[in-house]
């Protein structure tokens, strides 16, 4: 990781957009910069953690989802949906993960439109130990409180919730 800064730029964007005439607006600027900037950084941490393993996050979710799944497969427009990404990135992530042989596609067994994506045993086992690399090295070492967890949860599923990202 990079040296730290010695102050931090979010705050000093947010009183230069105050000293602008922006007062309004610079409390949620700086809110917003900071949650893209935390995203960032724990992208960041994960990717390091599954670069051994041969995956980018994208692809990991995509194992995770299928290892969660009855059978260990979905159809991929329903995995798309659960990922909320399109299709393509599926398909794409798809690709690569049947090329190390960790997925395969195969008919839908009523379906002869769909198709499925479905763990192999070589992507369970890969998906299963990824997840627990996850969990010890970033997950259980968020640097999030208890308390703060909670509150991102609740904070950041009612943003999703309004703007339309899930109902309920």
């Amino acid at each position: 990781m990079a040296t730290p800064l010695p102050r931090d730029p979010i705050a000093d964007a947010q009183r230069n957009w105050e000293a602008h005439g922006w007062v309004e607006e610079a409390a949620p600027m700086a809110a917003i910069t900071a949650i893209m900037r935390t995203q960032q950084i724990l992208l960041a941490r994960i990717e390091t953690v599954l670069r051994p393993f041969g995956l980018t996050f994208a692809r990991y979710e995509l194992l995770a989802l299928l290892s969660f799944a009855r059978g260990g497969a979905l159809p991929m427009n329903k995995a798309s949906a659960l990922l909320q990404v399109h299709p393509t990135s599926v398909t794409n992530a798809v690709d690569r993960l049947a090329a190390a042989g960790l997925v395969v596609r195969s008919p839908h067994p009523s379906d002869g439109r769909t198709t499925l994506v479905e763990l192999t045993p070589e992507g369970r086992t890969l998906a299963k130990n990824a997840t627990a690399a996850l969990n010890s090295a970033v997950f259980v070492q968020s640097e999030f409180g208890d308390d703060d967890v909670t509150q991102l949860i609740r904070i950041l599923g009612d943003f999703r919730r309004n703007a339309g990202d899930f109902e309920g």
